[in-house]
């Protein structure tokens, strides 16, 4: 079994054989510290940027913050700074190295006299840029005030880069008084932007800035003073620590590269299709060709993209020509789209498994199954469950066989062996299911589990109640089998199965409190009085459909 630790848990690897491209290994990264300054104006927060040498090695001609690689000379100048009671060692040592980049770079001195005078000019003009910079500050009776820099995130160079870094990027208030001086050396055309300024600037092609820088100022443009940008980087608990955590993973979208952070849709497929980070992965929606996702899984995701289906219905082909192929979910009628699953799977299609009758799932089986025939091929059994009498007219549905919870459906060549394990999953529709691929670590949740999206759960057929249930079956099916990824009915494959799921259910539990809280406040109100108090973070256009889960979430409060 292959398997790796991702944060405390053991999760297991798709099986090597199984992966499209050739193993590849990352070059290091080198630890670095970078510093946000920040000052208060009457439009906003603004931040101090620079631009990078044309020349340089890394992030050349680009507008940055301040900062630089980590001396190990920076771990020993602990008594020479004051720190928080929450710092720890490696958290001072980044505040020194920032401090010392920040002075370096652009003559910032984030510094006090021993009686809390702050560093002013003269103690600049003093200190030489290009000597050592504790000892300097020493000399001048100087202490470094690292406790006046917080933590604010974690970043790690994309794996496909030439030279990487691992950077906390750190924020501190701009002392008064001072003025950027760039070196002229590394560093270049110091300004003061507002983040949204920036953002636009980049957006127009007028401000290169690398991803992080990118997505740093997404979330600085929100902030309202620098006061509450240092205290959302407080310790809590007692414990400092970043807002987040990322390392981001690139992929192509229209031939261009794009990164994308954890919280990001195509993340997750990144890390399954090219998990060593090549920058390979086309992420375009397409209708026209199978897409591989591994050696034994191919997606083609029908033509019919909505508000309720995203960019499609997703059908799987699980197998390899060598064992012949179960199709996963053969989606709407579509002549076209099930000659394309025929097709991408050479004629030998092994088994149908609906995960649930819904009209853009399930009514493309038995067209899919007639092209098997007209092709002198034995009939593929249609497999999955029948529909309730509470589905729907449009979601009627009647398997060949009614797959059974815990069953298994094996495909078997002369190498390797493709086991797929059913799940019943009732909630999203009473026949609903999943399927388990253990050894890859993948989960085929139909509609139950979604990319970007919440399911719908509509009465009679939806079941708020089964929904969380079965929620819970897949939460310690991710326990036990130690799945890694989900590739759902519609959406980019998720990564962290688990933490997917936990996430997913805090969502349904939050939103049934909102439901609590608005049944309370109008105890004998209607659906049409509980939707704006219930679903006040959903634009109204989408409230027609928010009704339906709100039913379920009423009928299951009130059961």
């Amino acid at each position: 079994m292959q398997a790796r630790h991702r944060a405390g848990r053991i999760v297991r690897m798709v099986r090597p054989s199984q992966l499209l491209h050739p193993p590849f290994t990352p070059v290091p990264a080198r630890t670095a510290a970078t510093v946000l300054l920040l000052r208060d104006t009457p439009a906003g927060i603004e931040v101090l940027m620079t631009r990078r040498s044309g020349k340089a090695r890394f992030a050349a001609a680009m507008y940055v913050f301040p900062g630089g690689g980590i001396d190990p000379q920076d771990a020993q100048c602990h008594a020479q700074a004051a720190r928080r009671a929450t710092q720890d060692d490696l958290q001072l040592t980044q505040a020194i190295a920032a401090i010392r980049e920040s002075f370096e770079e652009l003559g910032v001195l984030l510094a006090r006299h021993r009686d809390g005078r702050p560093a002013d000019a003269a103690d600049i003009a003093a200190i030489d840029r290009h000597g050592p910079f504790a000892e300097q500050c020493a000399a001048r009776g100087l202490l470094l005030a690292a406790d006046t820099v917080w933590l604010l995130a974690h970043w790690t160079t994309s794996r496909d880069r030439p030279q990487r870094f691992e950077v906390p990027f750190l924020v501190a208030r701009m002392p008064d008084g001072q003025e950027p001086v760039a070196d002229e050396a590394e560093q270049f055309d110091p300004v003061w932007l507002r983040p949204a300024d920036a953002l636009a600037r980049h957006a127009a092609g007028s401000l290169q800035m690398m991803f992080p820088t990118v997505r740093t100022l997404d979330w600085l443009a929100d902030q309202l003073s620098v006061d509450a940008v240092l205290a959302a980087c407080a310790a809590r608990d007692g414990v400092e620590a970043p807002l987040w955590i990322s390392h981001p993973r690139g992929g192509l979208v229209g031939g261009a590269e794009a990164r994308f952070m954890e919280r990001d849709a195509p993340f997750g497929e990144l890390a399954l299709v090219c998990p060593d980070g090549q920058l390979l992965h086309p992420l375009d929606w397409q209708h026209e060709r199978a897409v591989p996702l591994l050696k034994n899984v191919l997606r083609l995701t029908a033509g019919n993209p909505g508000a309720m289906t995203g960019p499609g219905t997703n059908s799987y082909l699980v197998g390899e020509p060598a064992t012949g192929y179960v199709c996963i979910d053969p989606g709407p009628a579509d002549p076209a789209h099930q000659q394309r699953l025929f097709d991408a799977a050479g004629g030998d299609i092994r088994a149908i498994v609906c995960t649930h009758s819904h009209p853009d799932h399930s009514p493309g089986a038995r067209p899919l199954q007639a092209l098997c025939v007209a092709a002198g091929r034995p009939a593929p059994p249609v497999l999955g469950l029948p529909s309730a009498p509470t589905a729907r007219e449009d979601s009627r549905f009647v398997p060949d066989r009614a797959l059974l919870d815990q069953e298994h459906i094996t495909l078997t060549g002369p190498a390797q062996t493709h086991d797929l394990c059913v799940i019943h999953t009732p909630g999203h529709a009473a026949n609903h299911l999943c399927l388990l691929l253990a050894d890859d670590g993948l989960l085929f949740s139909g509609d139950h589990v979604l990319n970007g999206s919440t399911t719908v759960v509509a009465p009679p057929d939806g079941h708020m109640g089964d929904y969380l249930a079965s929620l819970d079956r897949l939460a310690a099916a991710c326990a036990e089998h130690r799945l890694e990824f989900i590739l759902p009915a519609h959406g980019h494959v998720l990564h962290d199965a688990a933490g997917a799921i936990a996430r997913l259910k805090a969502h349904r539990l939050r939103r049934e409190a909102k439901v609590a809280a608005a049944l309370a406040a109008r105890p004998d109100g209607t659906i049409d009085d509980w939707l704006p108090l219930a679903y006040d973070d959903v634009p109204p256009a989408m409230w027609p459909v928010a009704a339906r889960s709100l039913a379920a979430h009423v009928a299951h409060l009130r059961g």
